[in-house]
């Protein structure tokens, strides 16, 4: 199973959130630095955070961007089955027009099931909990601008 970049970038940001002193505010700048992306790919995923109550936003010149109290307990799972929006393991899933085993197939079930056990997995994981593992401090993010080959 792997993540998209949306996601992987909103998880990075709420383990960043979650490592801040309590009620800090950070910036969508500062975090856009903290995670190594660009600013609008930062601000839409704390747009979509803010609309999945996780994040809290705060207007104006002293505003800024803090982790919502459903943040903190929130598990990666629960956060992938959102952000991910159920996204297919295969192509076949979304478009079965072409294959010829349309009608006689089990591997959609297959897939789907193994998607389903992958967020389970995730579902005893609270970011909250990631944050903390890696330091007492930030957590560091360490972004590679290469794709894996």
């Amino acid at each position: 199973m792997r993540i998209n970049s949306f996601s992987d970038v909103s998880l990075r940001l709420l383990m960043v959130l979650c490592s801040a002193p309590d009620g800090e505010l950070s910036t969508t700048r500062d975090l856009a630095e903290q995670v190594g992306t660009p600013y609008n790919h930062v601000s839409k995923a704390v747009l979509k955070l803010r609309q999945m109550g996780l994040v809290e936003a705060i207007r104006g010149r002293s505003g800024g961007v803090r982790i919502s109290p459903a943040g903190k307990v929130a598990t990666v799972g629960q956060v992938l089955r959102v952000l991910d929006d159920h996204s297919d393991v295969a192509e076949c899933q979304t478009d079965m027009g072409d294959c010829p085993l349309v009608h006689d197939c089990g591997l959609r079930g297959a897939l789907n099931h193994a998607r389903e056990s992958f967020y389970v997995s995730l579902d005893n994981v609270t970011i909250f909990s990631l944050a903390r593992k890696t330091s007492d401090g930030p957590v560091p993010v360490m972004l590679s601008t290469s794709r894996p080959g």
